[in-house]
């Protein structure tokens, strides 16, 4: 049984398939291939997994393929290069599609891909990790990492679908459930409050796949992402409050070195420190603070920064961040479990305090 939701945005408007043997169903992609020419960009990790099945989606087109190496050191722009080289010596025009075959990591790169080459192309999500599944295949933002920031060269590019093949979940090792549970989680506590109970309730069931629980999870997370999205697509206001815990871990990801934190890791310790900064605030009570912290541990996820990451040198990484504007570090924090904003009104001491300095 399948899902099918939709990111409203006029014209640009797209379906996001959730469930069980998409793969290989011609349907998902052919009404949003406009040409004839389509590269699948992958991974050596997923490649040998899902490629086939991909391909035999897609008979009929001409088909290349990019297969990258795995793992969040090679999101960058000498990677990227090969998916240019790819499309320019097979002469790919303005009409080809790329389809991202992976994680956040293929998804990212092959969307940056697809909207600089011939100043924009067709492209297609098929998201093979939880995390990708419930956050970075929806919502355009599409980037490479520089090593003085994470995503901080990127671009918005919708993608024209978004396939969620519940099945390939079946393969993910338990660290990367882990990792996508922070981002699942994100959602109960930025706007939801139902769903964050719900979780508390069936964290256990998740953990152990059940493709029940599973499903019924990403469903409700590409909902509340959709939503946002479809109010705010270039994060000009709601879209922004996506990003709780994320300043605090992108600078863990930047600090600790890339691909040594999965990014879930470094989001549910950065969603543990927005938690502490608002109750030091006032903002959020012991009660909820706490249980942000059970939920986000009992997913297997860390709940405070590496220790050899200094308070000066988180403030240092933080100040590099797309939501410091004209000088001032802004922040995603909560009021309470499903009541977030972003502010600049904090006291640097209590943020200090927060990073253990």
């Amino acid at each position: 049984m399948s899902t099918t939701l939709s990111v409203s945005l006029g014209a640009r408007s797209y379906p996001i398939f959730i469930g069980a043997g998409l793969l290989a169903d011609p349907g998902c992609y052919r009404p949003y291939i406009p040409g004839r020419q389509v590269t699948i960009v992958t991974n050596e990790t997923v490649a040998p997994l899902y490629l086939a099945a991909v391909q035999s989606a897609l008979e009929g087109y001409r088909v290349e393929t990019v297969i990258l190496p795995d793992g969040e050191v090679y999101k960058t722009q000498a990677v990227l290069e090969r998916i240019y080289d790819a499309l320019l010596g097979a002469r790919f025009s303005r009409d080809s599609t790329l389809i991202a075959l992976g994680g956040g990591v293929i998804g990212d790169m092959a969307g940056f891909a697809a909207a600089c080459y011939q100043r924009g192309v067709a492209f297609i999500q098929v998201p093979t990790t939880l995390l990708a599944q419930v956050d970075s295949s929806v919502g355009g933002k599409t980037g490479i990492n520089h090593p003085l920031g994470k995503n901080m060269i990127g671009a918005f590019h919708q993608p024209r679908a978004v396939i969620a093949d519940t099945a390939t979940l079946d393969t993910l090792p338990g660290r990367e459930l882990s990792a996508g549970l922070a981002e699942v989680i994100k959602y109960g506590l930025i706007r939801d409050a139902a769903f964050f109970d719900w979780l508390d309730t069936n964290l256990t069931a998740l953990r152990e796949c059940d493709p029940a629980a599973l499903a019924e999870a990403i469903r409700r997370s590409c909902e509340n992402k959709a939503e946002v999205v479809a109010a705010d697509e270039h994060e000009a206001g709601e879209r922004a409050l996506l990003n709780l815990g994320h300043t605090f871990g992108h600078a863990i990801e930047t600090g600790a070195g890339y691909g040594n934190w999965l990014h879930g890791e470094a989001v549910g310790a950065g969603m543990c420190m927005a938690a502490d900064l608002s109750a030091r605030l006032g903002w959020l009570s012991a009660a909820d603070l706490q249980r942000t912290r059970d939920l986000i541990e009992r997913a297997g996820l860390p709940i405070a920064a590496p220790p050899e990451l200094s308070a000066e040198r988180l403030l240092e990484l933080m100040a590099v961040d797309k939501k410091v504007l004209d000088g001032r570090l802004r922040l995603v924090l909560l009021r309470g479990i499903g009541s977030a904003l972003v502010t600049d009104q904090f006291d640097p001491a209590h943020l200090r305090a927060t990073l253990g300095g």
